[in-house]
Parts: structure tokens; C-alpha cells; sequence
């Protein structure tokens, strides 16, 4: 064998021992029970997979909240399946919980529900080969709940959860967040309240990330009326520009002068215009009538607005309404602006939460952690207890192709993850 090898797999060892001797003897023994609990975390998972949850199909989130929910009674949890209103068409939330004063009062957050619908045909855990495997909301984020359950499963069964208060909170519309927001995300913000630190298990990006900072959503939407006439009359005083080209300087407009900010985006999904509009919020589907010869009397866009800070929302917001302000020639027009998402911002808090997860990655030899890129990662229910504790998101399984019929989760990381999850937590809750 080549001496460089040798050297090479000398130093390895020689890491791996130094990193070992970081761990103590008790840490050792819940990696034990991670490595003999593994095959069974993903023939759970294939479980909860092949158990249709897509948002709207309540009777499958309940059902996939019910598996989740025997596991947890059995490792000591109180469950508690908390229904929405009928009027919001959403089926619930799970919660389960220990109680106690020792240590961080965790917040675990994962979601039940997927983007993949009754009617998608992707619907089956299907193994591609010994580490991959094609699966319906797999990676989003039905392995980040099996992450959670199996690293409490490795303290419970070593005796680690006496008197630790640990709430695991599984909302069942992540994907597409009930209305309002004050009664659908009610429960996750009072267990925030009640915690020191939130834990998210969205989709890890790899061994060397996790996320301290998420952009906040926002919808928007402008209307434009404008003034009905022969075309052969635009842009004479009594007809002036129509509402289609009112519309376009807006958005010129909000192109120039809006975007520039470090992490602020937006972006126009929908736009219509004509002489009738016609536009169903449900569905996101919409017609219109109207003639060449006509200017156009209304025009309407819908687009999102991603922020890193409520302040940055705030002045994006006030620099769009002004422009809508300044009209052409007999045409009006008006912005809304809804809320969806909070930002979750890069606090301080969470960066002494990613040096604790660090610590504990180099311990496993599993390399340096470092913060994942804000831009580079959609909102999530972790944001929205952000104001009341310090956060790390990122924290669940790894895959490819999230919200699409080709997304898979990487099982052989699912056991060096649960590892990575179950010490952090231990630590945390000996703190």
C-alpha cells in the first residue's frame, strides 16, 4: 500500500480516537442505541410515507399524527392532537411532551403534511438502492420527525429524560399554513413561550450546515383601473394610458427602485389585464376578456415578497406603495399586502446555538458546522417562534428534489444525523 495512504488512514484513526475521547461515557451509549435503533427509524419512515399526507387530506395527516403519536407514548411523552376549525379545512396539530425543570426547555418542530396530494401519483417509498430511496415528503420532512422520535428514543432508553421539559411539536399544515394565522399557529408560538430554544428538522442541506437565519414571506397584490375607450383614443387627455400600461410602469418600477437589498426579493407570479378580469384566490386561476381595439379598464398582479427582517419588509413595503401612488393619466391603483411568514433573523442566540451543534458534530467526527445561506432557503414554521427563543433549523434528513415527484432522502445519513440530534439535545438539556 502507498505510504501516503498509510499516513493518511493513520491520521483518520488518529482523529476519530481524539474526537471519540470528546465524548463521554454516557454519550457513547446513546450512539449505541442510535446504530441499534437505525434499521427500524427507516422502515418507520417507509411507514410514514407510504401514508398519504398531503395538507389537504386531513384524514391522512390525522393518520400519520397517530403513528407518531403511538411512538411517542411509548417512550414516556404525553400526546396531545390539537384539531383546527372546520371553516380552515386543515386537520391539526401534534404535540407531545415531557415535563421538568432540568436544564434548556426544548421546542422540537416538525410537520406531518406534504406537498404530495391524494391525487399526486407520486405516492410510495420506493429504494432506489441501499442509500437512497424516492419518497413523498421523505426529506420534507417526514425523516426530520423521524430524526426527533429516534434521538428521544436513544435518551429514553438509556434514562436521560427524567425531570427535561422537551415539547415535540408536528404541525399538519406546514406546506400550506392555515388561515388565520393567529389560531393556526397559536399552539407553536404558547409552547415557544414556554421554551428556551427551538430545534427545526426541515431539510438538512449537509453534515457542514444548519440554518440560523430564514427569509420571512409576505404576499402582495396590485389592482389598476383604467379608463374604457376606443384604442385609438390612448393617450389623449381624455382617455389617458389604460390600465395594462399603468401596470407595467408599476412593475418597471418596482424592478428599479425597489430591488437592490441584500436578501430582499420579489417576485410577480400571476398578472392579468384586459377589459374584464377574473381571478379565483383558491386555485390561483384566472381569465380575461378584451380586445385590441380596447383599453384595457383592469389589470391585476399577485407576487411574494421574501425579507430577512421585519424593518427590511417594512421598507420594501413603503417604497412599493409609493410607486402605485404615482399615476399615469386617468388610471388608480392600489397594493395589499398579506402576511404569511415571519423572518427569522441571525441573532446572536442562534449563533451560540450552531457553535453548541459544532461542537457536538466535531465530537462525532463529523466536521465543522458552519451557517447556511438565508437566500438559499424557503420559510418554515421555525420562524414564527423566533421572536420568543433562540433557533436552529436545518436540522433533518438530507435528500434531493424537494417538492417534486423525483425527491428522494439519503438513508444512509439518518443514523449520523439522529447521533448529531440526540447528543445536541442531551447536552442542551444537562446545560
Amino acid at each position: 500500500m502507498n505510504h501516503k495512504i498509510l499516513i493518511s488512514l493513520a491520521l483518520t484513526l488518529l482523529t476519530f480516537q481524539l474526537n471519540a475521547q470528546k465524548l463521554s461515557k454516557t454519550e457513547k451509549k446513546i450512539i449505541t442505541s442510535v446504530e441499534i435503533n437505525n434499521e427500524a427509524a427507516i422502515q418507520f419512515l417507509e411507514q410514514v410515507v407510504n401514508n398519504n399526507s398531503g395538507t389537504l387530506n386531513l384524514k391522512g395527516v390525522k393518520e400519520v399524527g397517530a403513528m407518531f403519536s403511538k411512538e411517542f407514548d411509548a417512550i414516556g411523552f404525553d400526546t396531545n392532537w390539537i384539531a383546527m376549525p372546520s371553516e380552515m379545512n386543515r386537520a391539526g396539530h401534534l404535540f407531545a411532551e415531557t415535563k421538568g425543570g432540568k436544564g434548556k426547555k426544548l421546542l422540537l418542530i416538525g410537520h406531518l403534511d406534504t406537498v404530495f396530494e391524494e391525487d399526486s401519483p407520486f405516492q410510495t417509498f420506493t429504494r432506489i438502492n441501499d442509500s437512497i430511496a424516492h419518497a413523498p415528503g421523505g426529506n420534507d420532512m417526514k425523516g426530520g420527525n423521524v430524526i426527533i422520535l429516534y434521538a428521544l428514543k436513544a435518551l429514553y432508553e438509556n434514562g436521560l429524560l427524567n425531570n427535561a421539559q422537551i415539547i415535540a411539536a408536528f404541525t399538519g399544515d406546514e406546506e400550506s399554513a392555515g388561515k388565520p394565522l393567529d389560531i393556526s399557529r397559536k399552539d407553536l408560538i404558547d409552547a415557544a413561550k414556554r421554551s428556551d430554544i427551538a430545534l427545526g428538522f426541515e431539510t438538512s442541506t449537509g453534515y457542514n450546515y444548519s440554518t440560523i437565519a430564514r427569509r420571512g414571506a409576505s404576499g402582495w397584490k396590485v389592482e389598476v383601473e383604467g379608463k374604457r375607450a376606443h384604442s385609438s383614443g390612448i393617450f389623449n387627455e381624455n382617455v389617458g394610458a389604460g390600465a395594462i400600461f399603468e401596470m407595467s410602469r408599476i412593475l418597471h418600477q418596482f424592478y428599479t427602485d425597489v430591488k437592490g437589498e441584500d436578501l430582499l426579493t420579489f417576485n410577480p407570479g400571476t398578472l392579468l389585464g384586459g377589459t374584464f378580469v377574473d381571478f379565483d384566490d383558491m386555485t390561483s386561476k384566472g381569465s380575461v376578456f378584451g380586445k385590441t381595439n380596447v383599453v384595457a379598464q383592469k389589470a391585476e398582479v399577485r407576487g411574494g415578497l421574501r425579507f430577512i427582517s421585519e424593518e427590511q419588509k417594512k421598507r420594501a413595503r413603503d417604497k412599493m406603495t409609493e410607486i402605485v401612488s404615482q399615476n399615469l393619466p386617468h388610471t388608480s391603483a392600489t397594493v395589499t399586502f398579506t402576511n404569511s411568514y415571519p423572518a427569522m433573523a441571525p441573532t446572536e442566540g442562534n449563533k451560540v446555538l450552531l457553535a453548541e451543534l459544532n461542537k457536538v458534530s466535531l465530537a462525532l467526527g463529523q466536521g465543522e458546522v458552519v451557517a447556511y445561506d438565508p437566500g438559499k432557503r424557503g420559510a418554515a414554521d421555525t420562524s414564527f417562534v423566533a421572536d420568543y427563543v433562540d433557533c436552529l433549523d436545518g436540522l433533518g434528513t438530507m435528500g434531493s428534489g424537494a417538492h417534486t415527484p423525483e425527491e428522494t432522502v439519503n438513508l444512509n445519513t439518518i443514523a449520523d444525523l439522529t447521533k448529531r440530534t440526540a447528543l445536541l439535545i442531551y447536552r442542551l438539556i444537562n446545560q
